[in-house]
């Protein structure tokens, strides 16, 4: 008899808020729906995290650690700051092509004008750690400013990741690699040809 283990009703509720804020917005979401579809008690998700902003605040903050896994593994196999700079962009591409992209998840969070502070804090720490991702890579790809830099390399992401939702450009983001690369080259750091 094949046992599957069990999923924890904070799992359950932290992967059907995971879902639904994502496909369809947090502010859009309720309660209600999120129990339905996680398969809970109301009281299990006020037993869990006392309300729907902790579960919001809690969807953010384990998105945002396997997003910086995610890209701390890609850059784990790259030797070369400027390589791993434009693998930040490659690893965006590889989302923004995925058919259920909605977008930054914490770029529309913070949209929502009734986050709380838990909520804003959560993509603060994300946007932070986006930029001090560039700039530890500037900085060790010798650039003059790295500081400068990065934040013109946030820019392009950002606009990049907004312009492949909300344009539907499915070429944004290889625009913006293409344009960190000249960036890269401008600020002293060239990019290994293969």
């Amino acid at each position: 008899m094949n046992k599957q283990p069990r999923i924890s009703a904070r799992q359950r509720l932290l992967a059907a808020a995971a879902d639904l804020f994502y496909e369809n917005g947090i502010n859009t979401v309720g309660i209600d729906r999120i129990i339905e579809q996680a398969g809970v008690a109301k009281a299990s998700l006020y037993d869990c995290f006392g309300s729907k902003e902790e579960l919001v605040r809690a969807y953010l903050q384990e998105r945002s650690e396997v997003r910086q896994a995610q890209i701390n593994a890609r850059l784990a196999q790259l030797d070369d700051p400027a390589e791993q700079i434009l693998a930040i962009f490659d690893f965006l591409g590889e989302l923004a092509s995925q058919p259920d992209y909605r977008g930054c998840a914490f770029m529309r969070a913070s949209a929502d004008a009734n986050a709380s502070d838990k909520v804003k804090g959560v993509v603060a720490e994300s946007r932070a750690f986006t930029l001090e991702k560039f700039t530890d890579l500037c900085r060790a790809g010798g650039a003059a400013d790295p500081g400068l830099l990065a934040r013109q390399l946030v820019l392009l992401y950002d606009g990049a990741n907004v312009s492949a939702y909300m344009d539907g450009n499915r070429h944004a983001i290889a625009a913006a690699r293409a344009l960190a690369a000249q960036m890269l080259v401008l600020h002293n750091l060239t990019v290994k040809k293969y």
